[in-house]
């Protein structure tokens, strides 16, 4: 059978006033990626498939995320706000092109999967004109619901519109729609605005279809894959479900997740085999974790790769650039930034590793920091392999370490240091007797010091 070809259209002209936020709402993330990101990501992407997004004006910022993720997305502008089929029909020019299959989806149902737009699609391929998507809602009240006959869909009816008997109807309007592409700007060209606000309403395309002869049908799916989203209460609520989905996905892969409940996840978070994360951990955007690797409790990790059997934390945070070779371990209350720590290496407590290259095997004493940044530019320390960096040392970038070098504990390094060089920079220590008494006495004047 020849392969169909499709057209997305996403709608994400909203303003999301009711989000109280000065960002639109599709760019407000779900699981450190944008409410549009995901959309984009579960529509179809194979040979023959297409996209556009509908915007709003002077929302540049959601063109960009669009073609960010999608390089090959259409953008248009929805210069008016006149109804869901007006919106949809801001893609006109995409539309003419003449997809098979017209799938029109919003940029704000963050938890729709790639396997409710094939479904949508396939009674298309039977000769169906219009798919719709519906849902059981715990509680209907405000949705539009589906009126059925048989197996067919024959009408929309919004809840103002509809009879005492029609709102006990718990199967209700998602808002996603499949239409037969060669069929579409027929259908749409039909809809009128004769309603209370004038607008041009998608739900009135399944009667314009049932006066037609052609076939409009259901599609089921769950309430909470079809979560719109509106509120910052709302917002909470498909972070809800999608760290579910993605803490159970973890762990069907063979991740342990001591406390799942207590884990949040990115979507795009990889793991290797045999991966340990216990209590109470972040991992934000960017994040890759090979094979054995155990990340302990109050750890936060963001746009970094560790290697296998690798040890996190408590209490490390790993910043955006940091990559950790096999066997590393960075311990508790340890920061990393755009830093590269080779095979072997330990950072075990209280240290600050920015803008750094560490060789293989190399111990990091507790309270060193690389000074990076002087006040105007970030500068890089490279740490050779096998070097041993005592305690409290502070290392003033720009500056090397040579392979096998002895930094002393308490040193301030400005130079480099050669290779198995032994550096100390320390003032020398002096005693001077009974001088604490006489510090007192003269801070007192012999009297006992106020507690």
């Amino acid at each position: 059978m020849t392969a169909r070809s499709s057209l997305t259209i996403v709608l994400a002209a909203g303003e999301g006033t009711r989000m109280r936020s000065s960002l639109p709402k599709v760019l407000h993330p779900v699981a450190s990626r944008t409410l549009l990101a995901h959309v984009l990501a579960a529509a179809p992407k194979e040979t023959g498939s297409s996209l556009a997004v509908v915007v709003g004006p002077d929302h540049q910022a959601v063109v960009e995320e669009a073609k960010r993720i999608r390089p090959d997305a259409l953008t248009f502008v929805q210069g008016e706000r006149l109804g869901t089929a007006h919106a949809v029909l801001a893609a006109r020019e995409a539309i003419a092109r003449g997809a098979d299959d017209l799938l029109i989806a919003f940029g704000d149902t963050p938890l729709i999967s790639a396997e409710t737009f094939a479904r949508l699609r396939a009674p298309l391929a039977r000769g169906a004109a219009i798919a719709a998507l519906g849902f059981r809602a715990a509680d209907p009240t405000g949705y539009g619901r589906f009126i059925v006959e048989g197996e067919r869909l024959v009408a929309i009816r919004e809840q103002a519109d509809a009879s005492a008997e029609e709102r006990k109807i718990e199967l209700c309007n998602a808002g996603v729609m499949a239409m037969d592409g060669r069929r579409a700007l027929d259908i749409l060209g039909q809809i009128g605005n004769a309603n209370s606000k004038g607008e041009y309403y998608l739900t009135d395309a399944v009667e314009i279809v049932r006066k037609q002869g052609w076939e409009s049908v259901v599609i089921e799916t769950s309430e909470d894959e079809v979560r719109g989203i509106n509120t910052k209460a709302q917002l909470a609520e498909a972070e809800s479900v999608m760290q579910a989905r993605l803490r159970k996905a973890a762990m069907e892969a063979g991740v342990t997740l001591i406390a799942p409940e207590t884990v949040y996840l990115s979507a795009d978070t990889v793991f290797g085999k045999d991966v340990t994360i216990e209590p109470f951990v972040v991992i934000g955007p960017g994040v890759s974790i090979a094979d054995g690797t155990v990340i302990h409790s109050f750890s936060h990790i963001v746009e970094t790769k560790l290697g296998k059997k690798v040890s996190i934390g408590p209490y490390a945070r790993l910043r955006p650039g940091t990559s950790l070779g096999d066997g590393a371990r960075i311990g508790n209350f340890v920061e990393t930034k755009a830093a590269t720590l080779e095979a072997g290496v330990k950072v075990n407590h209280l240290s600050y590793i920015g803008d750094a290259t560490v060789g293989a095997n190399s111990n990091i004493g507790a309270g060193t920091i690389t000074c990076n940044y002087d006040g105007f530019k970030k500068h890089k320390t490279v740490i050779g392999q096998g070097a041993f960096v005592g305690t409290n040392s502070s290392l003033v970038a720009p500056v090397t370490i040579g392979n096998g070098a002895y930094i002393g504990s308490g040193s301030v390094i400005t130079k480099d240091v050669p290779d198995d060089a032994m550096a100390l920079e320390r003032n020398q220590q002096t005693i001077r007797e009974g001088g604490a008494a006489r510090y007192r006495e003269m801070k007192t004047g012999g009297k006992k010091p106020e507690k």
